[in-house]
């Protein structure tokens, strides 16, 4: 009984350096993004919403930001956001595992960085940073926060997939979506527009649908790329926003779907809603 007891100790001691060794790794590795992603602030003054910067705009643009920016709001330089729900780990059917994330977001130079955590079973998480700093994007998943699976960065299509993400959650923190902060707009039909968006060597134009209610309903990319295995392959994207309630004055949707739009049909795997929003002006 001794020898076993004392296996069992030393298992225990093991799983404890082994969680802690992923623990500071990843907290280490988070910190360096986010050091990162602040240095490509670009620093600009303080500003506030002018309703006359919707003149011109296609209608269901201007009517989706009268409802959702009250005039003189203040222009968003950056914003916190704490992230519950679910997340699907097959590539062709439907295995959901919950997830906590913490996501940080500056508007000038566009750019993020998402800490999420995926429960795989009790006491096993996998880690993942999926990130937009300084033009490059980054997507690096790692079991416990120390084995990692896969490590992609490049400033082409990696870092096209990641600012497409920035574009699509541009409803989250809605002054991004004005022209003033770099957006293009220009009209499909009294329901929807394109909107484009450049961030140095990285152009990319999306497609924003709206509601009965005049909100953003879907945000759609023909192209974004889709990671499978070690590769990234250009496939449909689309986003469903809703549940949009006031945050700090605005409005923005609370709740969140993300699908891939495959040959085989339409395949969601991130459900998601926000726990915490805060924004810095």
């Amino acid at each position: 009984m001794k020898v076993v007891g004392w296996i069992l100790v030393a298992l225990a001691t093991t799983a404890v350096a082994v969680w802690t060794a992923g623990y500071w790794r990843w907290s280490y590795k988070t910190q360096v993004l986010l050091q990162r992603l602040e240095a490509a602030r670009v620093n600009t003054p303080p500003a506030r919403f002018d309703l006359r910067e919707l003149d011109g705009l296609p209608e269901p643009v201007a009517r989706h930001l009268r409802q959702v920016l009250p005039e003189g709001a203040s222009i968003i330089r950056a914003a916190d956001v704490v992230h519950t729900g679910t997340f699907n780990l097959s590539q062709t059917d439907e295995q959901w595992k919950p997830f906590t994330s913490q996501q940080r977001v500056v508007t000038q130079r566009p750019g993020f960085v998402w800490d999420g955590r995926v429960a795989m079973a009790p006491g096993l998480a996998v880690h993942v940073h999926d990130a937009y700093v300084d033009g490059e994007g980054i997507l690096e998943p790692a079991i416990l926060g120390l084995f990692t699976l896969v490590n992609l960065r490049d400033r082409g299509e990696v870092a096209r997939g990641e600012l497409m993400r920035f574009m699509a959650e541009a409803a989250w923190y809605p002054t991004a979506l004005l022209p003033s902060q770099g957006l293009c707009w220009e009209p499909i039909d009294d329901r929807s527009a394109r909107a484009t968006l450049s961030d140095g060597d990285v152009r990319l134009t999306m497609t924003f649908h709206f509601g009965n209610d005049g909100l953003i309903d879907t945000i759609r990319a023909e192209d974004r790329g889709r990671t499978v295995g070690d590769r990234v392959i250009p496939t449909p994207w689309e986003g469903r926003m809703f549940d949009y309630q006031r945050r700090q004055g605005l409005l923005v949707p609370i709740r969140g779907e993300v699908a891939w739009l495959t040959p085989e049909g339409r395949l969601p795997y991130w459900r998601g809603t926000i726990k915490e929003l805060r924004f810095e002006y």
